[in-house]
This record gives structure tokens, sequence and C-alpha cells, in this order.
């Protein structure tokens, strides 16, 4: 009997485990960045201009924060315009940036996207392959 007890607490911990990185996930806003298809190269020169697209989804029921909030941060890339964001789903958000590669010391090229609210916000970033200076 006592063997039974002791496997229902463990079974009781585990599901308090699992349910606990499952609500940490639900928390947070997913951020993707994709390159759009007509612009995608393997390796980029410094003066490429690209098109990005964002996808951001709210994987909590009501975000604290408005779509626009969201935040952009580049290395190396200059954001030169972008489209009005999107609701493409309900809770999933889409945008298109088009940036331009510039000249860096250390050759890194990076765009990030931040949102912060009491939810844990978000975070997503991309990185391109660059033409290394010399």
């Amino acid at each position: 009997m006592k063997s039974i007890g002791l496997l229902s607490k463990s079974f009781l911990l585990a599901g308090l485990i699992l349910m606990f990185f499952s609500l940490s996930q639900v928390m947070a806003c997913e951020i993707e960045f994709e390159v759009e298809k007509s612009s995608k190269k393997e390796v980029y020169d410094v003066g490429d201009k690209l098109v990005i697209k964002v996808k951001v989804t709210f994987t909590h029921r009501v975000c604290t924060i408005g779509i626009k909030q969201t935040e952009f941060e580049g290395k190396g890339l200059k954001i030169l315009t972008a489209t009005d964001w999107k609701e493409t789903s309900h809770g999933v958000w889409e945008r298109k940036l088009k940036v331009k590669v510039e000249e860096t010391k250390k050759g890194e090229h990076s765009l990030s996207a931040t949102r912060t609210c009491d939810k844990m916000g978000g975070f997503g970033s991309i990185t391109l392959k660059t033409v290394t200076p010399e």
C-alpha cells in the first residue's frame, strides 16, 4: 500500500512540473523572422537590400501591450521601411521590414524584436551570413 501512495505522489509531482513548464511557455509571445524568397541569398554584401517578414504570435489570451509596441533593434541592418502590422488570424500578427546591410567592424548582421509586458513578453532574432570585411 505504501508503494501505491509513493507512486501517486510521484505522478502528482511530475504532473505539477509538466504544468509549470507548459504555463511558462503559454505566457510568452513567439516572434519569428523569415527572409522573403525574392531577396533570399546564402551570403549578403554590404549595401544589399532585403525584405524580412516578422510574425508575432500571442500565445496567451490577452496581451497587455499593443502590437505596435514591439521594439526592433538592428546590428548592421538598417530598417528602411515597414508595412503596418496585419492580423492574419486570431492573435497572429505579421509585417514586412525592408532592411539594408550596413558595414560593421565585426561583420555581425542581425535583427531582433522584443516585446516587454507582465506576461514574460517575447524575443526573436535573425542573423544573416555576410561577406567578412577585410
